[in-house]
């Protein structure tokens, strides 16, 4: 019984990575679900078995996705002891690794939810719920940290925005950039490691006192 459960998840567990890959590289519309089965290694009677429709399949992936960013924004907050400041630091550097170990993500998501209000209105609801209670957090912590005089009053909701922007934007222009400026990137790995260190710098240097 518990052979046949682990046998079980790690079937679940391959066919979600080929539907993450299958949904990225066509998009929703495109991705079949008989290519996803195949590169699963499983038939697609067991792909409709385990996720049923595609579109179940598509939200398991996005859900999997969200759980894991929000995951990886939280583990900053948990360690009280630090100061703020190092707590955002670590919370840019969290949120830019996530990014650079998914660099097509944001490209996908904004390509999948403009043509689709209904992904949208569902893509909010979820985001919704994990943004809204971190920001309460990092905010309660920043505003006792600008009445001891540790950093300026701020909304943290703008910080988090220019963290958004300043990490995503990398990833999204890489093609234009390259365009640009070759010699910047040919060592992509040090170009990217430059971005991560800039960003922390240019938004701790916002909310300095």
């Amino acid at each position: 019984m518990v052979n046949q459960k682990r046998e079980q998840k790690s079937t679940q567990e391959s066919i979600l990575r080929s539907a993450e890959e299958e949904f990225i590289k066509y998009g929703y519309d495109a991705a079949k679900t008989v290519r996803i089965a195949a590169a699963a290694g499983v038939t697609h009677a067991m792909l409709h078995y385990y996720f049923g429709t595609k579109k179940n399949l598509f939200n398991k992936v996005f859900e999997e996705k969200i759980r894991l960013l929000g995951q990886s924004l939280s583990l900053p907050l948990v360690k009280r002891e630090l100061p703020l400041c190092e707590k955002i630091r670590m919370l840019i550097e969290a949120h830019f690794d996530f990014i650079a170990a998914n660099p097509e993500l944001p490209r996908f998501i904004i390509n999948e939810l403009t043509c689709d209000p209904e992904r949208m209105q569902w893509f909010k609801e979820r985001m919704k719920h994990i943004a809204s209670p971190l920001l309460e957090q990092i905010q309660e912590v920043a505003d006792r940290a600008a009445e001891r005089g540790e950093i300026r009053k701020v909304d943290i909701f703008d910080i988090m925005i220019d963290m958004v922007s300043l990490n995503i934007f990398p990833f999204l222009a890489m093609p234009i950039i390259k365009s640009i400026k070759g010699d910047v990137t040919d060592d992509t790995d040090k170009f990217i490691l430059s971005r991560r260190r800039e960003n922390v710098e240019i938004i701790l240097e916002r909310i300095k006192p």
